[in-house]
């Protein structure tokens, strides 16, 4: 499997979120994983990030917030230029989707986990 460098907005320090296991499965299957979460804390030993940090070559973005708090991260995310936006389960956002194809952004509304469990992430 390629290895993608991924940013997961939404991670949370709770292990029991589908956020925290992303980034964990992320790191387990050894692509670099940026979380960007609002608590702070760290999964799997790496630090969640608080903020909208600039990152170079972009693979993945995968959400797991609701649609109307990733409203304040539209231009964020779309100035990073990820090749994919990944909308997880509860993620699902048609305006923002159009808006990432727009921009020549590849859009999936699937589950993280799945993905890569099946191996087609």
């Amino acid at each position: 499997m390629e290895k993608k460098k991924t940013m997961v907005i939404g991670a949370s320090p709770n292990p029991e979120r589908f956020s925290y296991k992303a980034v964990s499965l992320l790191n387990y299957y050894q692509h670099t994983v940026i979380p960007i979460g609002i608590k702070d804390g760290e999964i799997d030993g790496i630090e969640i990030i608080k903020g909208k940090p600039n990152v170079a070559d972009l693979h993945t973005i995968t959400l797991y917030l609701g649609e109307k708090r990733q409203v304040e991260y539209y231009d964020y995310i779309l100035s990073l230029k990820p090749k994919r936006i990944i909308f997880n389960p509860g993620a699902e956002n048609i305006e923002l989707l159009k808006k990432a194809e727009q921009g020549g952004i590849e859009v999936t509304e699937n589950c993280t986990l799945v993905m890569l469990n099946a191996g087609i992430f």
